[in-house]
């Protein structure tokens, strides 16, 4: 499926690159190669399981429109493909999402209904509307056909490294309910099984983590209050977990200084720009090496979608 995936996405979606820095190679201990989905259409990964999902439609489903709902990642790569697509999306945010992310979301051509994430529920919302309307729901990361786009990174990591002879190493991903890790862990099982995933989240919204621990999915206790807006998410998913128990290395997890600092190195010795939830992974791999083995270490930066003030708050670890 991934594979298939693969061959609908190309053309339609940017291969990105491997980086490296020789200074955040000395601080972390070990050589960091850096993913940088930022660099992706909408500025995160999720533009590649949007297109995988909405190409993957018959004519007469696709033509109705879909909807999606999303903090702002997903739902900016759904807007794009529909667009893209000429079809209709509709995205349901909540009213806390980066404003940016709200607004770039109507600029690419979505209809946007607002929602309140701590007492409303998005899955009712989504399906609420879908009903109604008619529309296909695209889930975040509960869809296989999202999985599967998602997955198509980890195909670029497995023939990247391929190519700079590494043969062995974690590769570490920014993880909410487990779509881009579980896509990831599925490709290199088959490209490259010697690369094992391993999901990255910020402390107190660990769901994956805990459920990594104890084999059963676990849920987080709020819905919100973290700057890792992108993947904060209630619990891994239904078709994720199982994958991500069978394939991945343990959870890792890190402060909201230390996501805030890896922006900050980022855009200093990479010079991308990456929001905190798609920094977690590499603040994993700069600031938990004590839970890292071997020489090498794949980093996935996933997202780069972040509010001007949060991003000068992250700047202030530079001084």
């Amino acid at each position: 499926m991934i594979e298939a995936a693969a061959e609908r996405l190309n053309g339609h979606i940017r291969k990105t690159p491997i980086l490296s820095s020789p200074f955040l190679d000395k601080l972390a201990g070990r050589r960091i190669l850096i993913k940088p989905e930022c660099l992706q259409h909408t500025g995160s990964f999720k533009f590649r399981g949007a297109w995988s999902a909405i190409s993957a439609l018959d004519e007469a489903e696709r033509k109705n429109g879909v909807i999606a709902y999303s903090s702002g990642n997903h739902a900016q790569g759904v807007a794009m493909a529909a667009s893209k697509h000429s079809i209709a999306s509709v995205i349901a945010m909540p009213s806390d999402a980066p404003r940016l992310k709200i607004e770039n979301t109507r600029a690419l051509g979505a209809e946007v209904a607002l929602y309140d994430r701590a007492i409303e529920k998005r899955e009712e919302i989504g399906e609420g509307i879908a009903a109604e309307r008619g529309l296909t729901l695209i889930r975040p990361y509960d869809e296989p056909q999202v999985i599967a786009g998602q997955g198509t990174t980890g195909l670029e990591i497995a023939q990247q490294a391929a190519d700079l002879g590494v043969t062995q190493a974690d590769v570490l991903v920014c993880c909410g309910g487990g779509g881009l890790t579980s896509g990831i862990a599925l490709a290199l099982e088959k490209h490259a099984p010697n690369l094992r995933a391993r999901p990255c989240e910020p402390e107190g919204f660990d769901d994956v983590k805990r459920s990594l621990a104890s084999g059963q999915i676990q849920n987080n206790k709020a819905a919100s209050g973290n700057i890792c807006d992108a993947i904060l998410t209630p619990q891994p998913g239904d078709i994720t977990f199982p994958i991500l128990n069978r394939l991945c290395g343990p959870g890792m997890s890190v402060t909201e200084e230390e996501a805030l600092r890896a922006m900050a190195l980022a855009f200093l010795r990479l010079k991308i720009v990456l929001e905190p939830g798609g920094a977690v992974a590499l603040a994993s791999a700069l600031f938990r090496g004590d839970q890292i083995e071997g020489d090498d270490v794949i980093v996935v930066a996933s997202g780069g979608n972040v509010d001007p003030a949060v991003f000068a708050r992250a700047l202030e670890f530079l001084t």
